[in-house]
């Protein structure tokens, strides 16, 4: 992960090992012609970090979204999990009737989709008809924070490192059983366990096979600690590359896994026992390629931009858990000796901190270890990105590295419910300034509404205690 080569573009991503190369559109032209590609999807990510788009016959898409774009109606920025409409959001409501926005295909993210035949997928931004951005997009959130790089020469580098579990059950089943007493495809720990990795081989190829077709660079698959859950990393890319690659790979396993008869989950808490996180890391390079982060004499490696960006992490670390933890079911994941952090802390090669040090040379980076897998990848790397930048643009001093336990430290807490994160989102003067008024609003609702369902939900955890014994 991030083992970058020293003479590669820093604009440019590394190219794939084994897998095949994203499509080119003259390319994508000669297989409809031949009748190899018959389906492209256009699809963009949204709040939610899922997919949401167009199946188009590929030939139209050819002749004619490929240039125009197409629309969608722009309540899907505006709706809960369940994609109800939800009041309070300034971009879209009744009373301004529900339009449109467009879609416009980004050519640079065309793909085969080898887990569906004949099928070639697009990633989408969006814009008003007048052709500016949709401000509150996840794409467009990160866009602008890679701007603020470019400006100064920077572009950032990305891997993420995203946990699920595997369920021998069908997804159709596990609604049917209401999730419970599902069959997990590991009955113990399998943490690097290659039997346990072997018991669902099948499954852990074809998805590392058919991602390497989508044009990502697949490194490996090891067993994780809860049971069934399993890790598939992938190489690092530009941020942008990573965050596409990362949104269209959680889709293509869950519909590979359903194919196969078997669900999975990226949501960050299933039970009491371990949760799927995903790590994110992230490194910088200057106009030349050289690494921005690394000096050979600074303290454990780090540049002094790097001790400035990385103090930036931690003063925002509380204010910006909205975009790393963005669920009610993220924060159950937050718990002492769990592997997710709790302590607003740094060190290096410290597994027991929010933020972790690793690496040398041009590897050399950090690691937000407060997501899980539930995150949508856009906003976190956008808030990582402010956050450094802000470090850097005050000068902010690191504080002392943390080498020991920091579960049993003094350190700060993070934020340890959605309402207590949404609550520093909104007081955050950093938020509005990095990202906007519109996107804080924005997203600030979005957790609000998922609060307040939340709240008026009546838990299977209630009617046990309650319905007898109270």
């Amino acid at each position: 992960m991030l083992d970058a080569t020293p003479h590669r573009s820093p604009l440019t991503p590394p190219p794939p090992s084994g897998s095949s190369p994203p499509l080119a559109v003259a390319e994508l032209r000669a297989l409809v012609d031949a009748g190899e590609i018959d389906t492209v999807v256009l699809a963009f990510t949204d709040m939610q970090g899922r997919l949401q788009g167009k199946r188009f016959a590929a030939r139209f898409f050819l002749d004619d979204v490929l240039e125009r774009g197409t629309e969608g109606c722009n309540y899907l920025l505006a709706v809960d999990v369940e994609l109800n409409t939800v009041e309070r959001y300034e971009m879209a409501s009744w009373e301004r009737g529900y339009g449109d926005f467009a879609m416009r295909g980004d050519p640079a993210t065309l793909r085969r989709v080898p887990w569906q035949p004949g099928t070639a997928m697009m990633t989408a931004d969006l814009t008003w008809h007048d052709g500016t951005p949709v401000g509150p997009s996840p794409r467009q959130i990160l866009r602008r924070q890679l701007d603020r790089l470019a400006a100064r020469g920077w572009s950032a580098h990305v891997g993420t490192e995203l946990e699920f579990m595997v369920f021998q059950d069908t997804y159709e089943t596990a609604w049917d059983r209401a999730y419970r007493g599902l069959t997990p495809a590991n009955q113990y720990n399998n943490d690097y366990s290659v039997l346990g990795t072997a018991r669902v081989e099948p499954l852990l190829r074809r998805i590392r096979n058919e991602m390497g077709g989508a044009g990502m660079t697949v490194e490996s698959a090891k067993g994780e600690c809860n049971l069934g859950q399993h890790e598939i990393a992938f190489r690092y890319a530009d941020a942008l590359t990573t965050c596409d690659q990362t949104s269209v790979y959680k889709t293509g396993a869950k519909e590979i896994a359903a194919q196969e008869g078997k669900a999975l989950t990226f949501m960050a808490k299933y039970d009491e026992r371990e949760g799927n996180s995903c790590h994110i890391h992230l490194s910088l390079r200057d106009a030349e390629g050289r690494p921005v982060l690394a000096d050979e004499h600074g303290p454990y490696g780090m540049s002094a931009t790097m001790r400035h960006f990385l103090a930036g992490q931690l003063a925002a670390l509380r204010e910006f858990t909205l975009l790393y933890a963005p669920n009610i079911n993220s924060y159950k994941r937050f718990r002492p000796g769990s592997f997710a952090p709790t302590a607003v802390a740094w060190g290096p090669d410290n597994r027991s901190c929010a933020l972790r040090v690793v690496g040398h040379g041009h590897a050399h980076r950090l690691e937000n270890r407060v997501p899980g897998g539930d995150v949508n990848p856009y906003l976190a790397v956008a808030g990582m990105i402010a956050a450094g930048l802000d470090g850097v643009d005050r000068g902010l001093e690191l504080p002392e590295e943390c080498t020991g336990n920091a579960y049993e430290g003094d350190a700060e807490h993070v934020p340890a419910t959605l309402r207590e994160a949404a609550d520093l989102w909104e007081k955050s003067t950093l938020a509005r300034e990095a990202f906007g008024d519109d996107v804080a609003a924005h997203y600030a609702t979005m957790a609000r509404v998922e609060q307040e369902a939340y709240d008026t939900a009546v838990t299977d955890w209630e009617r046990y205690r309650s319905f007898e014994r109270m």
